[in-house]
């Protein structure tokens, strides 16, 4: 049983979670907190296996919560769970030492999911992508563009967690950031996608990961998931 600790200002998303998590089988909530001291206090005592947390709060908020998590050497893997769907607050949250990001809009399998690969020592990035992406370039991917193409080759799940920020607009400084890796291994990364891909350059290969679904939030790892294999 995965033991886990939700942290929201409002108490009826608190119950809800609980309710819901408790539901699966897999997952058991030790603790509740409504802010971030709250959080930290019961973080200190027991940690759980997986801290939920909200980002908007009165007091400390998530971000707050997190630096001073880091600051203490907390080691407890940390899944920001929020109606905020902003580039620049993902890109904060994992500066400041998430392990993961998803949406309250997300299914009670894919919440179970994420707290799952947390559990395991992965990470999970899921930014609302293909939106962007289409109203930057107006339009959606031309299948003609690629037909003369093989089929992408497959891609690892670094590979598929890096091609989401790429999609995201994010540069390799800031994915290397986000992903707590050097931005030499993640330029490593880009040039295997280009290959994998069989394009030339960053937009193709995300509107060719599009046109074949491997930027699809419920596609599973190795086939465009999200979720980020072992440790970081």
């Amino acid at each position: 049983m995965i033991r886990v600790t939700v942290v929201d200002d409002q108490t009826i998303v608190r119950h809800g979670i609980r309710g819901l998590l408790e539901l699966s089988g897999e997952v058991h909530v030790v603790g509740e907190a409504a802010d971030g001291d709250e959080a930290l206090a019961l973080v200190t005592g027991e940690p759980p296996d997986v801290l939920l947390l909200d980002l908007r709060m009165p007091g400390r908020d998530g971000i707050a919560t997190l630096e001073a998590l880091r600051e203490r050497g907390s080691t407890v893997p940390t899944l920001v769970l929020t109606t905020f769907d902003d580039d620049e607050l993902v890109l904060r949250a994992l500066r400041a030492g998430a392990h993961g990001y998803l949406l309250k809009d997300v299914t009670l399998e894919q919440l179970v999911d994420a707290i799952r690969t947390l559990a395991g020592g992965g990470t999970l990035v899921q930014p609302a992508l293909t939106e962007r992406l289409v109203r930057r370039t107006g339009q959606l991917p031309r299948q003609e563009e690629f037909d003369d193409l093989p089929p992408p080759r497959p891609l690892t799940t670094r590979e598929t967690d890096i091609l989401r920020l790429l999609a995201g607009g994010y540069a390799n400084r800031e994915i290397a950031e986000a992903l707590h890796l050097a931005e030499g291994t993640v330029k490593n990364h880009v040039s295997n996608l280009l290959t994998k891909l069989g394009v030339r350059d960053r937009t193709r290969a995300v509107l060719r990961a599009l046109q074949h679904g491997l930027l699809s939030p419920s596609a599973e790892s190795g086939r465009g998931g999200c979720r980020a294999a072992g440790p970081r």
